[in-house]
C-alpha cells in the first residue's frame, strides 16, 4: 500500500482536480448507524488486502434514480434504484454529464442534487468498542460504509503534518472513534476523532489477519457496467425523470 506521504500527494491531487470541475444482508458490515445517540464506537482501520491499492478505502460513486412505483402494480409504493456511476471507473458518465448542465438553472438545481452522485467509501477493521453489542461474526475484520462526513474527519487527519504514521500501521496506528450525536433531527458524527496514542494490534487481532486474510476492497464495488448495461441505465435515468414507474 501507498505510504502516508503518497497519500497525502493523490488526496492533494485529487483536492485540486475537483476544484477545476464543474459542479444488503451481510454481517461482516458493521451497523454503526445503530448506535444511539449520545454512544461511541471505537475502530481499528486495517490496509487494503490489495498491495497496489493507493488507499486504505475504496470509494463509490452510485445514482439514485427514485421511480413512483413498479410497472403493473398499482398497489405499489414508490421504489428507488442505485445504479454505478460510470465516473468511479474513471470513465464519463453521460447521465451526470446532462445533470451538470440543470445547476445552471435555478429552478433545476433541486432535481439535480436529487440525480447527481452520491459518494460512500469502503473501510475495513476491528470494532474494538462496540456499544450495539451485536452477535460477532466468525471473522472479526469487518466492513465499514463510511460517508462524506465521517470520510472528512479521516482525511483530515491524514493531511495533518502531526500525525506521522498510518493509522492503519500494525504497530504504530491509531484507533478511531466514532462518535453519534444529531443535529436538526438528524444523526450526526462530526464530533469524531482519531485516538491521541498508537497502540500495537493485540495478538489476536494479528491472528485474525493471519487466518481470514484482508478484504480486496475493490471487490465490494459494483461491477463496471458493460456497454448495453450503460444503455439500460441511460433508459431508466430517463424513466425516472420523466415520473415513469420502475419496469
Amino acid at each position: 500500500m501507498a505510504s502516508l506521504a503518497e497519500i497525502r500527494a493523490k488526496l492533494k491531487a485529487q483536492e485540486a482536480g475537483s476544484n477545476n470541475r464543474s459542479s444488503g444482508g451481510d454481517n461482516s458490515i458493521y451497523p454503526f448507524w445503530n448506535i444511539k445517540e449520545g454512544e461511541s464506537a471505537t475502530m481499528r482501520f486495517l490496509p487494503d488486502g490489495n498491495a497496489n491499492a493507493d488507499f486504505f478505502w475504496a470509494e463509490r460513486l452510485m445514482i439514485k434514480l427514485p421511480f413512483s412505483g413498479v410497472k403493473g402494480d398499482t398497489s405499489s409504493r414508490p421504489v428507488q434504484v442505485q445504479i454505478p456511476c460510470m465516473e468511479m471507473y474513471g470513465e464519463t458518465c453521460n447521465i451526470l454529464n446532462e445533470v451538470r448542465g440543470w445547476f445552471k438553472d435555478s429552478s433545476l438545481e433541486d432535481m439535480g442534487r436529487k440525480y447527481w452522485k452520491k459518494r460512500s467509501y469502503v473501510f475495513q477493521g476491528f470494532v474494538t468498542e462496540d456499544p450495539i453489542g451485536e452477535e460477532k461474526p466468525e471473522n472479526p475484520i469487518r466492513r465499514f460504509i463510511i460517508g462524506p462526513q465521517i470520510f472528512q474527519i479521516i482525511k483530515q487527519a491524514l493531511m495533518d503534518p502531526d500525525m506521522e504514521e498510518l493509522p492503519t500501521d500494525y504497530t504504530a496506528g491509531v484507533d478511531f472513534r466514532l462518535n453519534k450525536t444529531s443535529k436538526g433531527g438528524y444523526a450526526d458524527y462530526g464530533t469524531s476523532t482519531w485516538a491521541r496514542r498508537e497502540r500495537p494490534l493485540s495478538d489476536a487481532e494479528m491472528n485474525a489477519i493471519n487466518t481470514h486474510g484482508l478484504y480486496n476492497l475493490s471487490d465490494f464495488l459494483p461491477k463496471k457496467p458493460d456497454e448495453i448495461a450503460v444503455k439500460v441505465m441511460q433508459e431508466m435515468f430517463e424513466a425516472s425523470v420523466d415520473n415513469q414507474p420502475y419496469d
